[in-house]
């Protein structure tokens, strides 16, 4: 006879893994500079590593998704648990390029293992009010979680602690949720109204495809600058950490409080602010310097921090019929986006630096003007969206007029 579903425990320890997926995107973003020296890696193969994450991340949430009435969250969170322990591990002792893809590529494959298992887990094991307050709460744990990994990369890096240390750090939590999940009792997943195949032809929607191009851009506009802001950043006078640990606390406290502007605004209506938002924070990160750059930060945060639950919200809200399998890949989609601009954004570091130093800029200078260059050139993303979401907030607002 199996034991009561302890539905709260199930939770705590989906956040625990949540914590390991930001901790594996904070606390690596922190030790990029450190893996390019002591591995000598260039900015395109340090981006190729970083694209492996994102690689992993849609593989695994798209399989998942498709697989989870079959299979259950429990072997899914199984699989999850065996991907990141022996990705961080192989992390820890990588001596080469080719080991540190492979290591990566197994914790993207966790976490998305992990993103394909709890979300509808907690589905399954709450129903009304309490399910949606549940869904916040644990989504605030990947932006809560990079703040906190955030600071303790700071923290390691300034002790000049090996790179090697801060990765055992994201062992800890994924300990944690494998002791919380053992041996319980997990819900049994509930049929989905719509079977694959109709949530394949219902993604054949011209809506849902342009909101795929959409998200495509919302994730490379949030995750590009915050995946290099070491690189990026530090030389520009403020602590790239101290920036991320910045931009990702005030993106938990925005999507706790979202409920009311989105209800005032609609959801294409904070879409379109988001990206005027991004665009201006992407543009004073790219010109400011010292302490302005916190400031920078802040309203680059106030943009980006509801793109992707509001993303996710329009596809729920206006293409229903493409179901829970529709709202994987579109989260697939963005972090499929993040993997192929990777070493794109790395090479665009390497190429601005060179040109700096054509122009007789060496050393801190140069890669100060590399960076700026760079965020520069990813002023793209958002300047594309803006046009995108005004003419989505405007064809809603015509078509409700009708």
């Amino acid at each position: 006879m199996s034991q009561p579903i302890n539905a709260n425990r199930l939770f705590l320890a989906s956040c625990f893994a949540l914590i390991t997926t930001a901790f594996s995107f904070s606390i690596r973003a922190g030790i990029l500079t450190q893996l390019g020296t002591e591995l000598s890696l260039d900015t395109v193969q340090l981006g190729t590593i970083n694209s492996m994450w994102f690689l992993g991340f849609p593989i695994a949430m798209i399989l998942g998704g498709i697989f989870y009435a079959k299979i259950g969250p429990k072997l899914i969170m199984q699989l999850a648990f065996v991907a990141h322990a022996i990705g961080i591990l192989t992390t820890i002792f990588a001596s080469s390029y080719n080991v540190l893809l492979i290591s990566t590529l197994l914790i993207g494959i966790g976490n998305g293992c992990t993103e394909a298992a709890c979300n509808p887990m907690i589905a399954d094991a709450y129903t009304g009010n309490e399910f949606h307050k549940k869904m916040n709460r644990f989504h605030m744990w990947f932006p809560g979680g990079i703040v906190l990994g955030s600071l303790i990369s700071k923290f390691m890096t300034d002790a000049a602690l090996p790179w090697q240390a801060q990765i055992w750090v994201i062992l800890i939590p994924t300990v944690i949720y494998a002791i919380m999940f053992w041996g319980q009792t997990f819900p049994q997943p509930k049929a989905d109204a719509a079977s694959p195949l109709a949530s394949f032809k219902a993604m054949l929607n011209p809506l849902y495809l342009f909101m795929a191009a959409c998200m495509a851009l919302t994730a490379i506009s949030e995750f590009g600058p915050q995946n290099w802001v070491g690189p990026i950043l530090a030389k520009a006078g403020a602590s790239p950490m101290l920036i991320l640990a910045l931009v990702t606390g005030v993106m938990a406290v925005g999507r706790y409080f979202a409920g009311p502007l989105v209800e005032k605004l609609n959801t294409a209506g904070v879409l379109l602010g988001s990206a005027i938002f991004g665009l201006i924070g992407i543009y004073m990160l790219s010109t400011m310097g010292g302490s302005m750059l916190y400031v920078a930060a802040f309203v680059y945060a106030l943009g980006i921090c509801y793109f992707w639950p509001n993303m996710l919200g329009y596809v729920g809200q206006h293409l229903p019929q493409t179901g829970a399998l529709g709202l994987s890949i579109m989260g697939g989609i963005g972090m499929f986006s993040s993997s192929i601009f990777q070493p794109i954004i790395g090479g665009w570091i390497k190429s601005n630096k060179t040109v700096a130093e054509a122009k007789g800029l060496v050393g801190d200078a140069a890669d100060l003007a590399a960076g700026q260059s760079t965020l520069s050139n990813m002023l793209i993303f958002p300047a594309i969206l803006i046009v995108a979401f005004a003419a989505l907030y405007f064809f809603g607002r015509k078509a409700k007029q009708a």
